[in-house]
């Protein structure tokens, strides 16, 4: 897995360049501070326990009309990787080209999710195979962020000290989520944990062909305006949160200066608590004109 950092589009180009760190057992991190000094953010991917490897994460950042456009995404696959591999190489992508993106990134992201979707199991129509894919993502144009989330990937933010999250997961007990699923002609039945026809353990995602009427792409989204009160944006798959509660994931992620140094903690955190699946996570700090703190090294 590798960030994309070196894409254009016609709006305008990636300007970031991220270091990354190879490690042993499928292991990578890396992070990036903006020139500007307002924006820093890490990453961390691990197998962990997992023969495979099947998050994928994507981040870019660009400058369109002169506003500071950021890109964060986390994709979390199942049943294989090809989804979640289509979703890093073109969600964002995609997002970029939509005729409203700047304008109305809301809309942008309500129709590009599940047009991406179609394009991804139209890639697949003759394939032998029905994976699929969660999608977290945050996008900041300006100082608005937008929270798009399909599936059981999850994003937060602390605000003057407190986890609020930006995404509620996709669960197929959701009584919501239940409650159209059913009226889909769908069942929502226990088979070790709920899941879609016994099958799927979450309500939305990308791919699952056979699941696609009841199991969708449509992203539900947040959106807030980011102000000195927020500190920490925090993205992960559910190998994280799985075993790391959102609190948690706020106060270790807080305790480090350097946001590569916050995911990779993330990371270490919920494989030493036993998380059995893949994790990876980003993690954001927003830096206001207020004066950064230093903190003694240990």
């Amino acid at each position: 897995m590798m960030v994309d950092s070196g894409a254009t589009t016609n709006q305008g180009h990636i300007v970031n360049k991220i270091c990354e760190k190879g490690g042993d057992g499928g292991y990578v991190s890396g992070g990036w501070k903006s020139e500007d000094g307002k924006l820093s953010y890490g990453y961390s991917s691990f197998r962990g326990k997992r023969a495979t490897m099947e998050d994928f994460y994507d981040i870019k950042t660009s400058k369109i009309n002169g506003k500071t456009v950021c890109m964060f995404g986390i994709f979390d696959g199942h049943g294989g990787s090809h989804a979640a591999e289509y979703l890093k190489q073109h969600l964002f992508e995609n997002l970029m080209k939509h005729p409203k993106f700047m304008t109305d990134t809301k809309l942008a992201l309500s129709e590009t999710y599940p047009q991406t979707d179609v394009d991804f199991l139209d890639s697949e129509r003759d394939a032998y195979r029905d994976d699929g894919s969660t999608a977290s993502t945050a996008v900041l144009v300006g100082n608005h962020l937008y929270v798009a989330n399909v599936g059981d990937s999850r994003t937060i933010i602390s605000k003057a000290g407190e986890a609020i999250p930006l995404s509620e997961d996709h669960k197929p007990n959701r009584s919501d989520e239940r409650k159209r699923i059913e009226n889909a002609g769908g069942v929502v039945m226990w088979a070790g944990t709920w899941r879609v026809g016994g099958v799927l353990a979450m309500s939305r995602a990308f791919g699952d062909r056979m699941l696609k009427q009841f199991v969708v792409a449509e992203p539900e989204i947040q959106d807030k305006e980011i102000d000195e009160e927020f500190e920490l944006l925090v993205l992960a798959s559910d190998g994280l949160w799985d075993v790391v509660p959102n609190e948690d994931a706020v106060s270790l992620a807080g305790a480090e200066q350097e946001p590569e140094k916050a995911a990779r903690k993330l990371t270490e955190t919920a494989f030493t608590r036993g998380s059995a699946d893949n994790i990876t996570c980003i993690v954001v700090r927003f830096h206001h004109d207020k004066a950064v703190p230093v903190h003694p090294k240990a």
